[in-house]
């Protein structure tokens, strides 16, 4: 049986995955609305994956005998400078979903809560994953000098973001 204090932060996790989803949808049509078709269709591909997170959270929680309780939900931010501005605030939100994972695991191993610390292991190393494709993207726009501006960097940036979502 899950503490109180364990369930607490799994259900908040719930509600920070659909926050990813509504996020990840908004930078889609941020990005379809400026023309950015390879940068949308990138975007967009996350939102199932987000949705697929929030699933494997609320389904532990039903095999731990817990209730699932979902909270409202704040809208997600609508409007940027320039994409740059966009791939930087996904990768500061994935640093801070990596962070609240963190502290359920470090909640988990206080309360010596081994199969949800065993559980979070795999979004742990997902988080990784996440982390390290965004920052590896903000290393591309760097070697492409991108500031945002409209232009040959945007339209590499752009397509390389369409190949990247070819392969997720």
């Amino acid at each position: 049986m899950l503490k109180a204090n364990i369930i607490e932060k799994l259900n908040a996790q719930v509600n920070a995955e659909m926050f990813s989803s509504n996020m990840y949808l908004q930078m889609s049509a941020w990005s379809e609305d400026k023309g950015l078709a390879g940068a949308a269709e990138f975007f967009k591909k996350h939102v199932p994956e987000e949705l697929a997170h929030r699933d494997k959270f609320i389904h532990y929680l039903f095999e731990c005998g817990a209730s699932v309780r979902i909270g409202a939900l704040e809208a997600p931010r609508a409007d940027y400078n320039n994409l740059v501005e966009v791939i930087e605030a996904a990768y500061a939100h994935e640093k801070k979903v990596t962070a609240m994972i963190n502290d359920i695991a470090n909640l988990a191993l206080d309360e010596r809560d081994f199969n949800t610390f065993n559980m979070l292991q795999w979004f742990i190393a997902e988080q990784r994953e996440e982390e390290v494709l965004f920052r590896g993207i903000l290393d591309q726009i760097a070697l492409v000098a991108f500031k945002g501006q409209s232009g040959e960097a945007m339209f590499h940036i752009n397509q390389y973001l369409q190949r990247l979502a070819q392969t997720l």
